[in-house]
């Protein structure tokens, strides 16, 4: 009997997807997205007890919910046969990056399935590069593929949800799900953001086609106190009127103070009560549904830390 079956006899847990594809995916040396993010996840989970799968190898049918045959073609075509290719001054090609990348889908939506099969109450899925920032033909901010927008598309078409809601606290704005999201009309999409910050995109007037978008720009060196203000009094509301019934979360773990590429002073707790008050959310409306999905994060310490406690927290609203 394999872990899925035993997991539909045995009760819920959390689901830790990831992939070895993900390490191959190479960056210049001195680069901050970088194999060394997820060794240092890895080290900081090991010893959790969580379902570890290996997330499969996206073919392009759920990648075309979001990107154009063209932009898949147009990458597939760059890729190199030995170093890096710089698709812009943050974003490289090597060897292995579009199996990463595939597998990073792959992972999201094996995530999503199970979740919604009831298979697992929630999910984290830890793959690199992360997909946040790269548009519906453009890759950008180290992210080639919009693994949560693919997600959440999946979670629409293939199983026939109505309410999809995505939460994002990257430090960085998630203007790559705000693109491929922008016509979507049933998903719900929130993003809170240092501003200003790469990429310049997230202006509170930057509202989605069907006003299903909400921007959340905080200034310089504002703390999670402010962060924790704007969850209570914009996000969860507005969550709690649109009843989703799948909740998926861009984790990024750069708003911390410790974190090189940001401003933000966000403290450790300030992660554990979103993660919280998302998994209660999740639980009143979703059935407990939530899949997160790793985004940035580049001090190796703190995100590992910062990580466990994440999938500590998942798990204890696990049901």
């Amino acid at each position: 009997m394999n872990a899925e079956v035993l997991l539909r006899v045995g009760g819920m847990t959390t689901a830790f997807i990831t992939h070895a594809d993900a390490l191959n995916h190479a960056t210049p040396e001195g680069h901050a997205e970088c194999a060394a993010r997820l060794q240092a996840i890895y080290q900081a989970t090991d010893g959790l007890d969580l379902l570890r799968l290996k997330a499969p190898l996206a073919d392009d049918q759920p990648i075309l919910r979001a990107h154009p045959q063209s932009y898949i073609d147009g990458l597939m075509a760059r890729v190199p046969k030995a170093g890096t290719v710089a698709l812009d001054p943050d974003t490289y090609l090597s060897p292995g990056s579009l199996n990463a990348a595939r597998s990073a889908v792959g992972g999201m939506v094996k995530a999503v399935d199970m979740v919604l099969e009831g298979k697992v109450g929630n999910a984290f899925v830890a793959m690199r590069p992360p997909g946040h920032h790269a548009e519906r033909e453009k890759a950008m901010g180290f992210c080639l593929f919009g693994t949560v927008a693919i997600g959440a598309l999946h979670a629409l078409k293939a199983h026939g949800l109505s309410r999809v809601a995505i939460v994002d606290f990257d430090v960085h704005h998630g203007n790559g799900t705000q693109d491929i999201l922008w016509d979507e009309p049933d998903i719900r999409f929130f993003s809170s953001h240092g501003m200003p910050l790469y990429p310049g995109s997230g202006a509170e007037n930057e509202r989605g086609a069907h006003g299903q978008i909400t921007n959340i720009p905080l200034p310089p060196h504002s703390t999670g106190a402010l962060f924790r203000q704007k969850l209570d009094a914009v996000i969860l509301p507005a969550l709690e009127d649109s009843k989703p019934e799948l909740l998926l979360v861009s984790a990024g773990f750069d708003a911390h103070a410790d974190d090189p590429l940001a401003n933000l002073d966000w403290q450790d707790e300030d992660f554990i009560h979103a993660t919280e008050r998302l998994c209660a959310l999740a639980q009143k409306h979703c059935d407990g549904r939530l899949v997160s999905s790793l985004e940035g994060g580049y001090n190796l310490s703190t995100l590992g830390r910062l990580v466990r406690a994440h999938i500590e927290t998942l798990q204890e609203h696990s049901t």
